[in-house]
């Protein structure tokens, strides 16, 4: 399901990935991709034969310059992309994700569930639900949750959809990985821990979001979001000094060719620095932690349509590079 070979790959002189070479058996390795499609073995040119991107990242601030001069340099044992099969860029210990982050997609949910006695016409509903945002941007706290790593699946593989998944909805993300350990961080600093950012889908049962047999305890996200291949990712590391502000990035999805979600992140209410200072606030993060900063409007419950074996979903970010992934219904 690899995105042409003319499509754009990513912003910035290189990127990182992981990859194997297609039908060798070969495991997995970690590698630098440059523009043209060529990515180099990074275990030989670090010399570094058990190297993984979670290993290179703990030594980020060692390692990058000489990512730099490999880049550069164009020598090596480098093979066409055309070759190798692409994986998830990383394998976090840890995940965790940011729930209604997105302003206008908070307003949405809003206006569906108001009750149908509201007195206010459409236009001061949005108006005072915007103000609401307005003050939580000011005044309130993220909603993080975790996820779990056993759920990251490649950029390229098929989503199978399990057979106990009545409302399967998709929820594209910016998704930053962190460089440097980090605990009680502030905002200001806290960009100087992230190491770069990646496309996630967060992909939720929508049906299983609120447990039915004991509403009292809430959301269930452990059953909702958390079933094997549920958060494609990738496919690339792109590192952060390559983007300009990861606070005005476009993030796009289509489904089977149809665009669903088109949004920046400026829409964001609380933005990567304060996502990443507060989750460092309670949790220790660590290099290679994937922090998720929320979905924009567009998911399949705000269409009406979910779903469906054989859909193809395609995800985009501003200088991210491109992941597409097809759903596959289990097999009872």
């Amino acid at each position: 399901m690899k995105p042409a070979a003319s499509s754009p790959l990513f912003s910035g002189p290189f990127a990182l990935g992981t990859f194997s070479v297609r039908g060798s058996g070969a495991p997995a390795y970690p590698g630098l991709v440059v523009p043209e499609g060529e990515v180099l073995d990074l275990r030989a040119a670090l010399g570094a034969p058990n190297l993984t991107v979670v290993a290179l990242l703990e030594r980020w601030d060692t390692l990058l310059p000489r990512l730099r001069d490999l880049a550069a340099s164009r020598t090596g044992d480098r093979r066409p992309l055309d070759e190798l099969n692409v994986h998830a860029p990383v394998e976090p210990r840890q995940v965790f994700q940011s729930g209604a982050n997105y302003r206008q997609h908070v307003i949405d949910l809003e206006m569906a569930h108001r009750s149908p006695d509201d007195p206010r016409t459409e236009s001061e509903a949005r108006a005072e639900i915007a103000e609401i945002m307005d003050r939580r941007a000011a005044e309130d706290l993220p909603y993080v949750f975790l996820g779990l790593p056993s759920a990251i699946t490649g950029p390229y593989d098929d989503v199978v959809l399990p057979d106990w998944c009545a409302e399967p909805d998709w929820e594209l993300e910016l998704a930053v990985v962190i460089g440097r350990p980090a605990h009680r961080v502030s905002i200001e600093e806290a960009l100087s821990y992230v190491a770069g950012y990646t496309i996630a889908n967060d992909l939720t049962d929508r049906a299983c979001v609120f447990r039915r047999d004991m509403p009292a305890i809430g959301t269930d996200w452990l059953r909702s979001k958390n079933a094997p291949g549920f958060t494609p990712l990738g496919p690339y590391l792109v590192p952060a000094e390559f983007l300009a502000d990861p606070g005005d990035l476009q993030v796009m999805l289509k489904l089977n060719g149809e665009t669903m979600q088109d949004e920046s992140t400026k829409d964001m209410i609380f933005g990567v620095a304060r996502l990443v200072s507060y989750v460092s606030r309670t949790a220790r993060l660590l290099p290679g932690d994937l922090v998720l900063t929320g979905s924009p409007a567009g998911n399949g419950m705000h269409w009406g349509r979910l779903l469906r074996d054989g859909d193809v979903m395609e995800g985009s970010i501003t200088g991210l590079g491109i992941q597409r992934t097809r759903c596959v219904a289990e097999q009872a």
